[in-house]
């Protein structure tokens, strides 16, 4: 996934290990996604800039996408990260410079490590379901494993967890002694929360060094106690051992966690660093052709880089 804006700011983002349990309700930001698909981006926002080692949420969807060419997203490079492509609805064809092809479907995981460098496209197939929603984030990753080698993993079929009354699917990292297959850096962990309406709170075991936030997929329910309308994310922090869930309706969400991420990193653009100067590289590089090798098969010409800011990157706080 890209971030397609075309005046990224640079932000400077690190952990915060201090943090305790908290409530913050961020509120995300409507961006163009390609040629026709708005997505609502909830990380990195003013409020927020990491959970754990994961940098990027955009949630996108529910749309009617029958009459549309649905999600087009040219070739584009990354750097320091992985992506993670997760569907309710739809399919996303992805393609990469390591000659990857491969349909996304809905609950299969698409996890892509850009390690030193990596260029991808993705787009719904020609012939598509009506509709088309579902979220990408990224992870960023640690120092000791930025410059691995470049992978993609596709999991077709991924660990079911049921916990006092809840059904999940474990996306990445583990719950309940349910580990995903999808290769991780850091202790995080991801997984699909389906809620059936109830009239009583179930509760979640969680990891009290981890810090953690809620994403509403679809549906209504109360996150500790926060109504949660699709499209909201709720920052809940450290120190938890069990989060209370009530769906005020069938509901879906998805709970991001991991420990805090020490590390200090820049992110601009379609690239997570640790200095201007590495950003500004790899920007060369991406317009120059080097590096990040050539997407096969996509009926468009690649992106192009943005301009970098005249008055050079500033970094900026995880929080504010």
């Amino acid at each position: 996934m890209s971030n397609l804006d075309l005046k990224p700011t640079a932000t400077l983002c690190s952990g915060d290990a201090s943090a305790g349990p908290t409530h913050d309700l961020l509120t995300g930001r409507t961006v163009q996604l390609g040629e026709s698909t708005q997505v609502r981006r909830l990380l990195p926002t003013l409020g927020r800039r990491m959970v754990g080692a994961w940098c990027f949420v955009d949630h996108y969807g529910p749309d009617d996408i029958a009459d549309e060419p649905g999600m087009q997203v040219p070739p584009h490079p990354h750097l320091g990260l992985q992506t993670v492509s997760w569907l309710h609805d739809g399919e996303v064809l992805h393609r990469d410079s390591l000659g990857s092809l491969q349909t996304i479907r809905p609950r299969e995981l698409g996890l892509m490590t850009s390690g030193r460098a990596i260029s991808h496209s993705e787009e719904s197939p020609r012939e598509h379901p009506r509709l088309l929603h579902g979220a990408q984030l990224w992870v960023a990753l640690p120092d000791a494993h930025r410059h691995t080698a470049p992978a993609f993993e596709h999991h077709p079929e991924l660990p079911i967890v049921d916990i006092a009354g809840l059904h999940g699917t474990v996306i990445l990292g583990s719950v309940d002694g349910a580990a995903s297959p999808g290769t991780t850096y850091t202790p995080l962990v991801g997984v699909d929360l389906a809620l059936t309406e109830s009239t009583t709170p179930r509760l979640l075991p969680l990891e009290p060094e981890f810090e953690y936030a809620a994403l509403a997929i679809s549906g209504s329910a109360d996150v500790d106690g926060v109504r949660l309308e699709p499209g909201s994310l709720l920052y809940l922090g450290c120190g938890r051992r069990q989060l209370p869930l009530l769906a005020r309706t069938d509901a879906t969400l998805l709970l991001l966690g991991g420990e805090p991420f020490e590390e200090q990193v820049l992110m601009w653009w379609n690239f997570v660093g640790r200095s201007s100067e590495e950003i500004v590289q790899a920007r060369e590089d991406w317009e120059k052709g080097l590096r990040f090798g050539d997407v096969h098969g996509y009926d468009g010409a690649r992106l192009r880089a943005p301009e970098m800011p005249a008055v050079g990157l500033k970094p900026r706080g995880r929080a504010r």
